[in-house]
């Protein structure tokens, strides 16, 4: 009989070799697993897609600072102060808070003591959680806030996440999540100026445990980045999307039918099945059948990245693109509402002129734009800014937290909410949408809304001319006044 061949032993080792480098590479692979999972908060509260609330109602929420005279009509307005206190008093077991700017107390400025009164109140409030048996649990790219500082010290729970190290950008999020129940999102921060300076609109949605759920679970992605330099590329089942825009949440809001998802922003914070903000905003935009109504602090088709240690600044054309061919090729009428203070970059002039060049010669073509613009901004830049984030259109809303530069999509942490009504539902005034439009128009037909002319100079910086406005009675007005 003969014996083994020279090269059977040499196979038989190459064997033992490839089985425990398998081993090894299955026991790293657990370890990355189990590594990326935050135990906290697993359970979700026993909260599950089978057992969540879908029947929601859902309030808009303004601040709208002393300063600014703007008609009311007692309908829609609810102060934002009182929406955040009301979140607060329903809380029995947790709030979850996620904001770019922790700025409550303004012990250094000088001010009347009213208008700082309402950020103070909500601080101490905050702080008195612990003694109702509430976890306050707050995610943060700040790193030396004082009152971060004394919020932890008082026992709640502070996650940084190093926005710088994971995209070079900024965490511009903003929402609350109270008992994994109800939810706060829109563009005011946890700044005594968003209570009292400038112009902030958001949602209050009340007892939808599913949206919450779903938010919770962007909240979740946000907490496992603690102290982390790096995009984990294996994540926890807990930070997967629920719904999108592809299968939204079916809802009931003010007890009328409705679906609802949420996006983030940029595609590295888009967990699996979460929907980008820029696929939100390219859906509703897409969907618009007669008007599309945008407000927002600034707005500019540029991004701005660093390439091989230089600052290059590109043509960012998305948006841009989408609001061009709605206007031209479908016949849909937009308004564009933009902010007139201290940091409007002067190229948004360009692009705004050149939009408004679209429908020159055109039937069927309408675009406006709009600066608003408050006349003592000059001496204080904060005072009656317009800081909403948010489109309407005539079947769907986008609320967001950033403004419409490419750069804020490319690079910063952002969450945004669609909400759409279903055809066919009656009584439209009762709607979310017919409420977030009111406020549109009401700032659009305002004093500080005004069209704004521009020339350059001899040195070739942007200097204002005059504010125009034009007269509501004119043809073209009558026609937007009733766009449905």
């Amino acid at each position: 009989m003969a014996g083994p061949t020279p090269q059977e032993p040499v196979k038989t080792q190459q064997k033992c070799i490839a089985m425990l480098a398998l081993f090894c590479c299955s026991a790293v692979l657990m370890v990355l697993i189990f590594s990326s999972v935050d135990i906290w908060g697993d359970s979700e509260d026993g909260i599950t897609e089978e057992n969540c609330s879908r029947d929601c109602r859902i309030v808009v929420v303004e601040n709208i600072p002393d300063d600014l005279s703007l008609r009311m009509d007692g309908r829609h307005h609810i102060p934002l102060s009182v929406g955040l206190h009301t979140l607060l008093e329903q809380a029995k077991l947790s709030v979850e808070v996620v904001s770019s700017v922790w700025d409550l107390n303004a012990w250094d400025v000088e001010l009347a003591p009213s208008t700082a009164a309402q950020g103070q109140l909500l601080f101490q409030r905050l702080l008195r959680l612990k003694s109702r048996g509430v976890k306050l649990k707050i995610a943060s790219s700040l790193t030396n806030s004082s009152e971060l500082k004394a919020l932890a010290a008082d026992s709640a729970q502070v996650h940084f996440v190093n926005m710088t190290a994971l995209t070079k950008g900024g965490l511009h999020s903003s929402f609350w999540i109270v008992d994994r129940t109800h939810i706060y999102i829109g563009s005011a921060e946890m700044d005594w100026r968003s209570l009292s300076k400038r112009k902030e609109l958001g949602v209050v949605v009340y007892n939808c445990s599913c949206l919450a759920l779903d938010l919770h679970r962007v909240f979740s992605f946000y907490w496992q980045l603690h102290d982390k330099d790096y995009i984990p590329s294996i994540w926890s089942k807990r930070v997967t999307a629920l719904y999108g825009k592809h299968e939204a949440l079916e809802l009931q809001l003010n007890a009328t039918p409705a679906t609802a998802y949420l996006s983030t922003s940029p595609e590295l914070f888009c967990s699996k099945d979460r929907t980008r903000d820029l696929d939100a905003i390219y859906q509703v935009i897409q969907s618009a059948k007669t008007f599309i109504f945008i407000s927002v602090t600034d707005y500019l088709p540029l991004v701005k990245r660093s390439f091989r240690g230089t600052s290059v600044t590109r043509y960012w054309s998305p948006i841009d693109e989408l609001i061009r061919e709605a206007v031209v090729l479908r016949g849909v009428k937009v308004r564009l509402l933009i902010s007139f203070w201290k940091k409007t970059h002067p190229l948004t002039f360009n692009f705004v002129t050149s939009l408004k060049s679209l429908c020159m010669q055109l039937h069927n073509c309408s675009l406006e734009v709009r600066f608003f613009s408050h006349k003592e901004q000059k001496e204080d830049f904060q005072l009656g800014l317009n800081h909403n984030k948010y489109m309407v259109t005539d079947n769907a809303v986008y609320l967001g937290n950033h403004d419409w530069v490419g750069s804020d999509f490319a690079i910063n942490a952002g969450v945004g909410l669609v909400v759409r009504m279903k055809d066919g539902t009656k009584d439209r005034g009762a709607t979310i949408l017919e409420h977030i439009k009111a406020s549109f128009e009401r700032d659009w037909r305002s004093r500080y809304a005004k069209n704004l002319q521009k020339s350059k100079d001899q040195q070739g910086k942007y200097r204002l001319l005059q504010w125009s406005k034009n007269h509501w009675e004119t043809k073209e007005e009558n026609e937007w006044n009733n766009p449905l």
